[in-house]
């Protein structure tokens, strides 16, 4: 019960970012570069906190490395504008899809060779994610979509880098630390169009200190008890949960296409998973 209140917990925070950065940058509460820079270095303080609080004088030592540090930023600056334009699920549902093509493209570069069934799922997620995007009265802002994608393939370089990782919180602590002041940079070259106000910077904070740096700390600490093929499937619900959040706390709306191209993606990742399990 511990091991699903907690996954349960790190899911719904990984959603929470989502929701969390539409409501700041939908109103112009704070303009998207301050809130990357916010919410990564909140998040780096939280987790040097988590370090301290755990190895001692290692906080003084931050693991992680310099690419790992940039793709951080990359993701979380690409999540940031790209949710000037987009709703809360959509931005979610690329982001999900792009993270997994990312990692199943890796897959594939290495050497591991889908049996159909995975590539039935893949077709079939990866068709609807063309389709999601695709022009139309209901499509997402094609730059929003582009940055959101970005943002998707630098998380999933994030993550494959981090399997290499020994520690995985002394890892994201060191990268969190690294991307702060290229963030900070962000935020100069941009400083005609900053725009801060006190809900704007509340808003990031939690983002960065408590649905991120918390919400990985919680998540790495029940992946001990998961298998592989768990941790993908639950992960599944990100988006959805999103989705929900921007219907229940930013009032959007959820269209027809995104329904269909959700229980799609989710659906064929899902069959691709479940068939890779059964592969393996």
């Amino acid at each position: 019960m511990q091991v699903l209140f907690l996954t349960a917990a790190a899911m719904i925070a990984f959603a929470a970012n989502s929701v969390l950065a539409r409501l700041a940058l939908a109103d112009g509460s704070l303009d998207a570069g301050s809130y990357t820079f916010v919410r990564i270095a909140s998040g780096a303080v939280l987790l040097m906190f988590l370090v301290w609080r755990t190895h001692g004088r290692a906080a003084l030592q931050p693991g992680g490395d310099w690419t790992s540090g940039l793709a951080l930023l990359v993701y979380a600056a690409g999540f940031s504008f790209a949710y000037l334009a987009l709703s809360t699920g959509t931005g979610a549902l690329i982001l999900f899809a792009c993270v997994q093509a990312t990692m199943i493209v890796w897959g594939l570069i290495k050497g591991e060779r889908p049996v159909w069934l995975e590539w039935v799922g893949l077709v079939v997620a990866f068709g609807a994610l063309i389709w999601l995007v695709s022009p139309g009265i209901s499509a997402p802002d094609p730059v929003g979509a582009a940055l959101m994608a970005a943002a998707g393939i630098a998380w999933g370089v994030y993550s494959l880098r981090g399997r290499r990782q020994g520690d995985p919180l002394l890892a994201t602590s060191g990268n969190f630390v690294r991307a702060t002041p290229i963030a900070l940079v962000i935020v100069i070259a941009g400083a005609p169009a900053v725009s801060i106000t006190t809900t704007g910077l509340v808003l990031a904070v939690i983002s960065g200190a408590v649905t991120s740096g918390l919400g990985y700390a919680l998540w790495y600490r029940v992946l001990k008890h998961l298998t592989a093929t768990r941790a993908a499937i639950v992960q599944l619900s990100v988006p959805a949960l999103a989705a929900i959040g921007g219907l229940a706390l930013n009032g959007e709306s959820i269209t027809l296409r995104f329904s269909v191209s959700s229980v799609l993606i989710l659906g064929g990742v899902a069959v691709a998973i479940l068939a890779r399990q059964r592969r393996s």
